[in-house]
């Protein structure tokens, strides 16, 4: 099999190394917070292979992953916002695949990244916040994530910042955010399987030599979420809202 894989995929030690630890970090957040992969891989495959095909190669690896987070704490799902955040996401799913093929982004990339950023300090900056967010945010919070999960397969930070401005717990914010994000990626799965993108047999090669570099990522991150408190778990989300946003201003300017 590994022969199999060197031949359909001619990195060399070093490329794999690097890829290696660029998709081991980028799961040690989503073990901490349950998003952020396409933004911390991202930057780095993007060295080795176009964005075309870093998407659909972490949307299958996210599918695992989220689906292994979610299994584990299912019963802490907050099923209200889940039917509350669903609708709208697959309406952000769907216009974001017309923008995508339809429209320029770019625009669109630098006014998220400038909203979320802004967002992000000014969440870091204040110390008094309300009790809880207005149920009405899902609608915004729902539609965006799924658009920008779609243009850019980096949506969940969205959902966090909603989800943790509703739940008093942490683990039904992380419970309910993976199973949004399975939701999410069975729906852009599905896509990239209708325009054929999975018949790529290298691809595929790629995601299962990944995988348990994906897992030990996960097993790191998820150890390293049991020893924090709420609002430290908060705190460093946020803070990774804030890299996001700056990634996305970044991509931007580098495009």
């Amino acid at each position: 099999m590994l022969a199999s894989v060197l031949a359909l995929l001619p990195f060399s030690t070093i490329d794999w190394l690097v890829i290696g630890l660029g998709i081991a970090a980028a799961y040690v957040v989503f073990g901490i917070a349950g998003f952020g992969t396409a933004l911390v891989a991202g930057p780095v495959l993007i060295h080795f292979m176009p964005l075309s095909r870093i998407i659909p190669l972490l949307v299958l690896l996210d599918f695992i992953a989220a689906f292994g987070n979610w299994l584990p704490a299912r019963k802490a799902v907050a099923r209200n916002e889940l039917l509350r955040l669903l609708p709208c996401m697959a309406v952000g799913c769907t216009a974001g695949v017309v923008f995508l093929l339809q429209l320029k982004s770019a625009v669109l990339l630098l006014l998220m990244g400038l909203f979320v950023s802004s967002y992000a300090l000014y969440s870091l900056a204040v110390k008094a916040r309300p009790e809880q967010l207005n149920a009405w945010w899902a609608l915004p919070a729902g539609t965006l994530g799924g658009l920008f999960g779609a243009l850019f397969g980096s949506g969940g930070f969205l959902y966090a910042l909603y989800l943790n401005a509703r739940l008093a717990s942490s683990e039904q914010a992380r419970a309910t955010q993976s199973a949004l994000i399975s939701c999410s990626t069975v729906v852009r799965l599905g896509l990239f399987l209708l325009a054929g993108v999975y018949a790529d047999s290298a691809l595929l090669m790629l995601a299962l030599a990944l995988l348990p570099v994906m897992g030990v990522g996960l097993w790191a991150g998820r150890r390293l979420m049991r020893r924090l408190s709420r609002e430290a778990f908060i705190r460093l989300v946020t803070w990774l809202v804030l890299a996001s946003g700056l990634t996305l201003i970044g991509r931007y300017f580098s495009l």
